[in-house]
């Protein structure tokens, strides 16, 4: 089992990675009001991670097993759909990075790159990590290796900006005509898209208040500072505009960045395990006799393949449409479970209906209203048609309408569905 010092390490690991350091890119807002939306951002997202993170403890079942409680047994087969796509993605994504660091790092000490051989080599090295499992990981990996790296990496990354990054003048400079809302919501996007996840590792925390604490306060940390100083980073040097440029940046600086690199990479390898690890686990909702072990190995090889085909390194729309599937989710989730009084049985998860269309409903609804309000670009028609649609300017963004629609949704749906089974119950009596 994992206590909270264990958990507290798993989630600070998890939440360092150089996507997040240059998702900052995106803002175009001043230092003051990028650092702001940081901390509104951090807080709320982190929030809600920490939540969803007990409630998986509670449970003790994988997140998308958990979904079956709201959504039905086969209603939460369209949360599973769209989680395997997403971990699918950020698997994806992670094994392009790390390559891409580790060529920066060939070249800068041995003078080759060969970005395809070194995603074939940390493929691998996500398979190896996800076959050990959340305890095995944090374990072998994390305490005697992953928590080493980020240390290091925090530190030399720390002053290295600060030195570099002339803090002082662009705190006083202006920004770009970003939108503060916006860079809130990318904030907790990206700490949102773990929810689907949570579940995934808490189900073996030694206790619901571990869980809690672990990721709410391991994951908050790392989102601080990587958005924090991912903002000066990118304030100060206006080249940058994704991950590749970052290491470009970083590998120049001498043999210290060198070194950072080094350590980044290592750590970069901890996305890459979850990812493919909570694909599995994710399937396993749809065919729950599959070898866990196989899937591990199915979804690693089809990652890797994937990487070696497609460049993905710039992902804001990614973020903001993870952002519209999952945040109004776990509005309905947190109706679902408060109303169930806050603990789900076997019987709310392994015996309910196949299908709970209010529940469905509210989470679509939400979804909507975060579509239309942050206005997802280059979806096609769908962009088009949102576009016609008049969509907000200003307000609170999309992230806290579409939950609180979605939370109120549920929850009425929910006791709706209380009073008229509580109704039956009695009709049954009287009759009996």
């Amino acid at each position: 089992m994992l206590g909270t010092l264990d958990s507290f390490l798993l989630w600070t690991n998890l939440g360092i990675s150089l996507l997040v350091l240059v998702a900052a890119a995106y803002f175009g807002l001043s230092l003051k009001q990028a650092l702001l939306a940081t901390a509104v951002g951090a807080v709320l997202g982190n929030a809600m991670l920490a939540v969803a993170a007990l409630i998986g403890a509670d449970a003790r079942v994988p997140t998308m097993v958990l979904q079956r409680a709201p959504l039905g047994q086969r209603g939460s087969y369209l949360a599973t759909g769209l989680n395997v796509l997403q971990c699918l993605g950020w698997s994806v994504f992670e094994i392009t990075v790390i390559a891409v660091a580790a060529s920066a790092l060939s070249n800068r000490v041995f003078g080759f790159h060969l970005v395809w051989m070194w995603k074939l080599v940390f493929g691998a090295v996500g398979l190896l990590l996800a076959l050990l499992g959340p305890i095995g990981f944090v374990r072998r990996f994390v305490r005697k290796i992953g928590i080493w790296a980020v240390g290091a990496s925090i530190v030399y990354l720390a002053v290295w900006i600060l030195r570099n990054g002339h803090a002082g003048k662009l705190w006083h400079a202006g920004g770009h005509g970003g939108s503060f809302w916006l860079g809130v919501d990318l904030v907790i996007a990206l700490t949102v898209s773990w929810i689907p996840l949570v579940a995934d590792y808490t189900r073996f925390a030694r206790s619901r208040r571990s869980a809690f604490v672990g990721a709410g306060l391991g994951y908050l940390l790392p989102t601080l500072f990587q958005f924090g100083f991912g903002a000066i980073l990118v304030l100060s040097h206006p080249s940058i505009g994704g991950p590749t440029d970052v290491l470009t940046t970083v590998a120049a600086g001498g043999v210290g960045s060198v070194l950072a690199l080094l350590a980044l990479t290592v750590d970069e390898t901890d996305e890459a395990f979850a990812n493919i690890y909570s694909t599995a686990v994710s399937l396993q909702n749809y065919i729950p006799r599959a070898s866990q072990r196989l899937l591990i190995v199915i979804v690693s090889v089809l990652a890797t393949a994937i990487s070696l085909g497609i460049n993905l390194t710039r992902y804001q729309q990614f973020l903001l449409l993870l952002g519209a599937f999952f945040v109004p989710l776990f509005g309905v989730l947190l109706a679902d479970w408060l109303s169930a009084g806050g603990h789900y049985t076997r019987e709310h998860i392994f015996s309910g209906p196949a299908w709970r269309p209010g529940m469905i409903g509210s989470w679509l609804v939400g979804f909507a209203l975060y579509e239309w309000i942050a206005q997802t670009q280059g979806l096609g028609f769908w962009s088009h048609w949102l576009g016609t649609l008049h969509p907000p300017h200003g307000g609170i963004g999309a992230s806290l309408p579409s939950f609180g629609v979605a939370f109120v949704l549920a929850f009425a749906v929910a006791r709706l569905g209380s009073r008229v089974d509580a109704a039956a119950r009695r009709n049954r009596t009287t009759l009996a």
